[in-house]
C-alpha cells in the first residue's frame, strides 16, 4: 500500500510549505525530495496567491510533479493563474495580483519559464485524485460521491469552488452548501478551499485547510493512518477568515 502526505492550501507561504515537509520527513536529496518510508506528498490545490513566496511553491511543486516526485490537483486560485498565464482575460484580485506581482518583477526569461512549468503541471493534473485503489479521494474544495469519477463541467465546478449556490455573503464569499454533512462515501475524502480554525472530520471527509495564509496552521492528512501533522503559520492571524460549521 503506498502511503500519502496530503498538503492543503499553501497559497504562496514557502517557508511554512518547507517546515511541514521536514516536520513530514521529507529531505531534498541531489535536487529531489525523498522519504525515507517512500511516502508520497499530495498537494490539493491554490499554491499561490496571497502569501510572501508564490513564485517558489510554483517552481517546486511543479518540479516535484513534473519529476513524479509528488501529486497535485488544482485549486480554484491555480486555475486562474493558469488562465491568466494562458493570455485570458481575468480580474486580477482576490490575490492573485500578489503573484502577478512576483512574477512581473523577475527578469522575463525567468517568468516565462515559471510559467510554461506551471502551465504544464496544471495541463497534466487530474480535477480530482483517485488514490489506494480508490479508498481515498482528493480533491481541492471536494466532490459529491456521484461525481466520484467522472469528469465534465459540473465536477470542474464542484472540486474548485465547492457545493455553490450561487448567491454570496455580505462580504461577497460565495455561499456554499455543505457537502460534507449531507452526503456518505464509500471512499475517504480529503478536500481543503475553505479555512477552519482546526482539521473539521465530517463522516468520511476530512477539511485540511487550517488556513496558514491567515495566521492560522499549514496542515497534512496522512494516510492511511488518517493523522494530522501541522506546522504554526508565520502570517498575521485574521479571525474573520475562518469558517466555523459545528
Amino acid at each position: 500500500m503506498k502511503k500519502f502526505d496530503i498538503i492543503g492550501d499553501i497559497h504562496g507561504c514557502h517557508e511554512e510549505m518547507t517546515d511541514l515537509l521536514k516536520e513530514l520527513g521529507y529531505s531534498h536529496q541531489s535536487g529531489k525530495l525523498h522519504h525515507s518510508d517512500n511516502r508520497v506528498p499530495v498537494f490539493l490545490g491554490d499554491l499561490t496567491d496571497r502569501g510572501p513566496a508564490s513564485v517558489k511553491v510554483m517552481e517546486d511543486v511543479a518540479d516535484w510533479v513534473l519529476q513524479k516526485e509528488a501529486l497535485y490537483c488544482p485549486g480554484n486560485h491555480c486555475n486562474k493563474l493558469y488562465r491568466y498565464l494562458s493570455g485570458r482575460n481575468v480580474m486580477i484580485n482576490n490575490g492573485l495580483e500578489t503573484t502577478v506581482e512576483e512574477l512581473k518583477s523577475l527578469p522575463k526569461e525567468k517568468t516565462e519559464r515559471i510559467a510554461n512549468k506551471f502551465k504544464a503541471l496544471y495541463e497534466q493534473s487530474p480535477l480530482y485524485l483517485q488514490l489506494d485503489a480508490n479508498r481515498l479521494i482528493v480533491a481541492h474544495a471536494g466532490i459529491r460521491p456521484d461525481l466520484i469519477g467522472k469528469k465534465g463541467k459540473v465536477v470542474r465546478t464542484f472540486v474548485l469552488y465547492g457545493d455553490i449556490t450561487g448567491e454570496k455573503h455580505a462580504d461577497g464569499r460565495p455561499v456554499r452548501r455543505d457537502w460534507a454533512a449531507k452526503y456518505n462515501f464509500d471512499s475517504f475524502v480529503v478536500y481543503g478551499h475553505t479555512p477552519v480554525p482546526k482539521p473539521r472530520w465530517k463522516g468520511s471527509t476530512v477539511n485540511i485547510d487550517t488556513g496558514c495564509i491567515f495566521g492560522g496552521q499549514l496542515s497534512a492528512l496522512r494516510w492511511p493512518e488518517k493523522t494530522v501533522c501541522s506546522v504554526p503559520s508565520n502570517q498575521p492571524y485574521l479571525k474573520e477568515k475562518f469558517q466555523s460549521f459545528d
